[in-house]
């Protein structure tokens, strides 16, 4: 038996809007350069990687990537510095408060 902590933002409605899957989508875009190859190094639709950054960045109040478009040289993504800051600020948080879950289940059980 283990407890299992997962980090979830949700809107005033309750509507989730940012986790782990926008996580590690983003983290592929930092990797990848290119949010369609990140939404592919996942198998997710391209629609839908547009869908939850669009999602997340109008309940965040600011842009998570910048886009350019193809052409000769190709298109690409990149993280924005508010991004990168919002990134580190989730893996902290989400680290510490699984810490502290394994804490308080060995406290309890």
């Amino acid at each position: 038996m283990r407890a299992v902590t997962r980090i979830v933002f949700v809107d005033d409605e309750g509507d989730k809007f940012f986790g782990e899957g926008p996580y590690r989508l983003l983290k592929a875009v930092q990797e990848k350069g290119s949010l369609n190859a990140a939404s592919s190094s996942m198998n997710m639709a391209y629609t839908k990687a547009l869908k939850l950054l669009s999602n997340a960045e109008k309940n965040l109040g600011f842009k998570l990537t910048t886009r350019t478009v193809g052409g000769k040289s190709g298109g690409g993504s990149e993280l924005t510095p508010e991004c990168i800051d919002f990134l580190n600020h989730y893996e902290a948080y989400r680290d510490a408060c699984k810490e502290n879950n394994r804490k308080l289940y060995d406290e309890f059980f």
